[in-house]
């Protein structure tokens, strides 16, 4: 398979953080097969991910709208076919993904192994032992395809050029520059307000902090924070994803929650200090390229069914808060050991 001139096509639909994790194992193929070419198949708001790569072209989709239902899937793989691939990637490996592996049976299509039994085990307490990071994951599919790349040793982009408010921004303030996003997909995963509140304050103090999130929930408590610590500069709703991830390439620390917005940072190289509730880092989320020493769990012996579920959507009702048992001061240390 791996030679001159092949065009691989990678799917991966959804979420943020997942969309994001491909990026170190794109950046490897490319770097290792430098006359190769990659296209992306995901939803429009996720494009700009991929927007510092080259040699990467996106497909946006819309399930809702031109590929709708099982019509729109046949339209799609006929979109597919016209691509003219030399194989498929899927890293999603979702019923619509298979669906299409059906409608495309001359193409050679690898398949992505979730490892959903491993998890299980892990989640029901069987193991407590770090299952294989996801973009290994990613990486193994190339690797399947006969691509030989590794991930061990990743190039990262130098910071990305920057609009001119953001650039104005950053000239406002003082190196060091730290990310902080406070938020996460849902409460399990997000560290209480109060302690959030004072973390920024103690940074804000020390560094320059940017606080980032996304929505109208997020974008008003952010702004309520800095309205608290106005030494705290907020970006939330004011830039767009592409800008956002820019800002993030020029930061010397992210401090976030299992969230998207800890995987865009680490896939710009920058270190990555991550909280963690429900979910566990071993269940093979934990940051591209990030030690586990970065990452700062909830009480497991206040709380031995952590993980209680793979993306902290499920957990017993006495488990709600379980991220206020990660002291303040446990933070501040790591930021500090970090930077």
């Amino acid at each position: 398979m791996p030679g001159l001139e092949k065009h691989i096509l990678l799917i991966r639909f959804s979420s943020l953080g997942d969309v994001a994790m491909t990026v170190p194992v794109i950046a490897a193929f490319l770097d290792t097969y430098p006359n190769c070419k990659i296209s992306v198949l995901t939803k429009k708001q996720f494009a700009p991910i991929f927007s510092h790569l080259s040699r990467v072209e996106v497909i946006f989709i819309n399930f809702k709208e031109e590929f709708k239902g099982l019509k729109g899937l046949f339209k799609l793989a006929k979109k597919i076919q016209d691509l003219k691939l030399d194989a498929i990637a899927d890293l999603h490996n979702v019923l619509r993904t298979k669906i299409l592996r059906f409608l495309l049976p001359g193409h050679t299509f690898l398949v992505l192994d979730k490892g959903r039994s491993q998890k299980q085990k892990l989640i029901r307490g069987n193991s407590l032992e770090p299952l294989r990071p996801m973009p290994e994951r990613y990486a193994d599919v190339f690797r399947g395809l006969g691509f030989k790349i590794s991930l061990s040793n990743p190039r990262f982009p130098k910071p990305l050029s920057l609009s001119k408010t953001a650039k104005k921004l950053l000239e406002n303030c003082k190196k060091p520059f730290i990310g902080i996003a406070p938020f996460a997909a849902y409460t399990s995963k997000m560290y209480p307000l109060k302690k959030t509140e004072n973390v920024v304050y103690q940074l804000s103090r020390k560094y320059s902090v940017l606080l980032f999130g996304g929505g109208n929930y997020e974008v008003k408590m952010i702004d309520a924070m800095v309205q608290k610590f106005p030494a705290a500069v907020s970006v939330a709703g004011k830039y767009t994803l592409e800008e956002e991830i820019k800002l993030m390439s020029h930061l010397n620390l992210m401090l976030a929650m299992d969230s998207g917005n800890a995987h865009m940072a680490a896939m710009m190289g920058v270190k990555v200090i991550t909280l963690w509730g429900v979910t566990h880092p071993f269940l093979g989320f934990k940051p591209f390229n990030q030690s586990f020493e970065n990452c700062l769990l909830s009480d497991t012996k206040k709380y031995p069914k952590i993980p209680t579920s793979v993306y902290g959507d499920k957990y017993p009702k006495d488990y709600e808060k379980v991220m206020d048992s990660i002291a303040v001061e446990d933070v501040l240390e790591a930021v500090e050991r970090a930077l």
